[in-house]
């Protein structure tokens, strides 16, 4: 199924089952902190990379798991 069919399946729904998609999405977009386990498993993965692109990439990750930022 196409992002294109479900808006449109969406916008077929009652009032109430649109308003719970709606809040479902507001929460699924705010941003999200990782977990101690999940921020170590990405810091392990540092000291295995040599690209500097790939280094600068998971460090913004490893940020933005901290913060709270989409990782």
């Amino acid at each position: 199924m196409t992002a294109i069919e479900i808006i449109n399946e969406i916008e077929h729904l009652a009032p109430e089952e649109r308003e719970r998609i709606a809040s479902y999405l507001r929460s699924a977009a705010e941003p999200r902190t990782l977990a101690g386990g999940e921020l170590a498993d990405l810091a392990g993965m540092l000291p295995g990379l040599t690209n500097p692109a790939e280094v600068q990439a998971l460090k913004q990750q490893i940020a933005a798991g901290f913060y709270g930022s989409h990782a």
